[in-house]
C-alpha cells in the first residue's frame, strides 16, 4: 500500500496480512512479558533466537538448488530453558510463537 506524499515521494506499507501478523506478535510478546516479575526484555530475546533457521545440506542441479533447514534457534532456546532453573511458561510460549515463524521462514521458499 502507498501512501503518496507529493512530489514523487511515498510511504510504502507492508501488505495488511503481514501487518495485522505483527501487530498480534506484538502484542502476545507484550501481554506475555508482563507476566514475568523482572527483565521483561528476555521475551522479545527468546523469541528472535527461535526465529533463526540454519541451513544444513544444499543441493544445486539444472532445475535450481534445494536447500534444507532447521530451526536451530528453537532447539537452542529448548535446550536452554530444559536446564535453566529460572523456567517460565511466558518464555516457552515465546519461543513457540518464534518457532511458529521459523517454520514460516522454511516453508515459504516452496510455496
Amino acid at each position: 500500500m502507498d501512501i503518496p506524499l507529493g512530489d514523487g515521494k511515498a510511504i510504502v506499507l507492508p501488505p495488511i496480512p503481514y501487518t495485522i501478523a505483527i501487530i498480534i506478535i506484538i502484542f502476545l510478546l507484550v501481554r506475555w512479558a508482563k507476566k514475568l516479575e523482572t527483565k521483561k526484555i528476555r521475551i522479545l530475546f527468546y523469541f528472535l533466537i527461535s526465529t533463526y533457521v540454519l541451513p544444513v545440506y544444499t543441493s544445486s542441479s539444472e532445475e535450481g538448488y534445494f536447500q534444507l533447514f532447521i530451526p536451530i534457534g528453537f532447539i537452542f532456546i529448548l535446550l536452554h530453558l530444559k536446564t535453566s532453573k529460572k523456567y517460565h511458561h511466558s518464555k516457552l510460549k515465546a519461543s513457540i510463537l518464534g518457532f511458529s515463524l521459523a517454520v514460516y521462514q522454511i516453508v515459504l521458499p516452496y510455496i
